[in-house]
């Protein structure tokens, strides 16, 4: 899918989509629970979908009505050993160690460059327990079972694999310990994950700052849940508010665990005007100026705050991005590749990268754009478009799906002038 965007001036009132943070672990914990759970507000992405799908091949009952859930919990019972991940770097990694408590082998695949991705946090923890876990260039085959135990993580690579085994682990005969080694990114990802697992019934405690207590033979309890609004996805509209004009943006959790609400303190700290009631923000471009951004616990927010700062057209240095080489796509290279079509300068390093405050005259009469199949990719691209003399065309536009669908549409709605292609 192509679509085209043209230099618009937008306004408007944005209700952001469900967390899909929350919407994974909510229904994880749920599948997990004795009885029957109602799961609200899910929205509609392929990530959640991809996870719905795992969660019926582990044998629990999962039945769609809209955006709304309705799990029926059971005891672990794997009803296919094959599970097709799509493109869901969360489902994948949260799955692993959920089948891996059978001992039956089971074998995951997936799509995109998914099984690309690195999972050796897992293959070394396999391989010291002396379980099964070959990783090969279209699949993953696993065999428990995994049990109880004190175990070592790099914490540098994805909280992902923290996640995964928090999940599981509280479901072994023994007690365990996880214990993450230094740098530990993402840690508000954690607590996002303890925090649905308390909900359900579970318990997980902090010995230190690095050190989980995980009792064993716990049981996860049946709930009721409403996933709250995506702070993620509230960049981009955000975005649209710092470098275009008035964005009011609704749904989100005050009091969210989400790590991602640090994008609108970066903005305010870069010189945008940003003001909050309750669960409602308000975005408008204000004095730009240099800013540091540490992405070491909000690596996705990496797209979106360095298209504003080539915006903003200040120099602006970002830390802690290695990680972003290891989404969807190379975040770094595909980001720096596009912008540079834009006329913007950088200064890459290994782990740091400088925003410069140069800009080249662009030439060409129109820009046509990949979003290497990346989701924040596409969006972020998008609003830069929206402030582009040239009209911009994405490709793989259909990127959005994974996370939200309607972001198109909520372009139109507050007036930018996008077109869909054929192609």
């Amino acid at each position: 899918m192509k679509v085209r965007i043209s230099k618009s001036k937008a306004s408007g009132i944005v209700a952001v989509p469900p967390s899909k943070s929350v919407g994974h672990r909510a229904l994880i914990a749920a599948s997990l629970a004795n009885g029957v759970s109602i799961i609200k507000n899910l929205g509609h992405s392929k990530d959640i979908e991809a996870t719905v799908s795992a969660l019926k091949c582990l044998g629990a009952d999962i039945s769609l009505d809209g955006d709304t859930a309705t799990v029926n919990g059971k005891s672990i019972d794997i009803a296919s050993d094959v599970v097709f991940c799509n493109e869901s770097g969360s489902t994948l990694r949260f799955m692993i160690p959920l089948f891996a408590l059978s001992d039956k082998e089971v074998t995951f695949t997936g799509a995109g460059k998914l099984m690309k991705r690195p999972q050796d946090v897992y293959r070394d923890l396999f391989r010291e327990e002396k379980l099964k876990f070959e990783h090969k260039e279209d699949s993953i085959v696993i065999k428990g079972p995994l049990k109880s135990g004190n175990f070592t993580l790099d914490g540098s690579i994805s909280s992902q694999f923290i996640t995964g085994l928090l999940f599981a682990l509280p479901l072994c005969e023994g007690d365990s310990t996880l214990t993450i080694k230094e740098p530990f990114e993402s840690r508000s990802y954690v607590d996002i994950t303890i925090d649905i697992l308390n909900k359900f019934g579970i318990e997980i405690i902090f010995k230190d700052k690095n050190t989980l207590f995980i009792k064993g033979s716990q049981k996860y309890l049946s709930r009721d849940l409403t996933v709250e609004g995506d702070y993620s996805s509230a960049a981009f509209p955000a975005l649209l508010g710092a470098i275009n004009n008035e964005i009011t943006i609704t749904g989100l959790a005050d009091n969210s665990k989400q790590g991602d609400k640090v994008f609108f303190d970066y903005l305010k700290e870069a010189g945008v005007n940003v003001y909050k009631k309750d669960e409602t923000y308000v975005v408008t471009p204000g004095e730009y100026k240099e800013a540091v951004f540490d992405l070491a616990d909000c690596p996705d927010l990496g797209p979106a705050l360095m298209t504003y700062a080539c915006f903003a057209n200040k120099k602006a240095e970002f830390k802690n991005i290695a990680r972003l080489r290891y989404k969807e796509s190379d975040r770094v290279e595909c980001v720096c590749n596009v912008l540079k079509k834009f006329g913007y300068h950088f200064d890459i390093k290994e782990n740091e990268l400088t925003v410069l405050a140069e800009k080249d005259e662009v030439r060409e009469k129109e820009l046509i754009i990949d979003s290497h199949n990346d989701h924040r990719l596409a969006m972020s691209f998008a609003v830069l478009a929206t402030v582009s003399d040239k009209d911009v065309i994405i490709t793989t536009a259909e990127a959005v799906n994974k996370s939200y669908p309607d972001f198109y549409e909520d372009l139109k709605k507050c007036g930018v002038k996008v077109e869909v292609l054929n192609d």
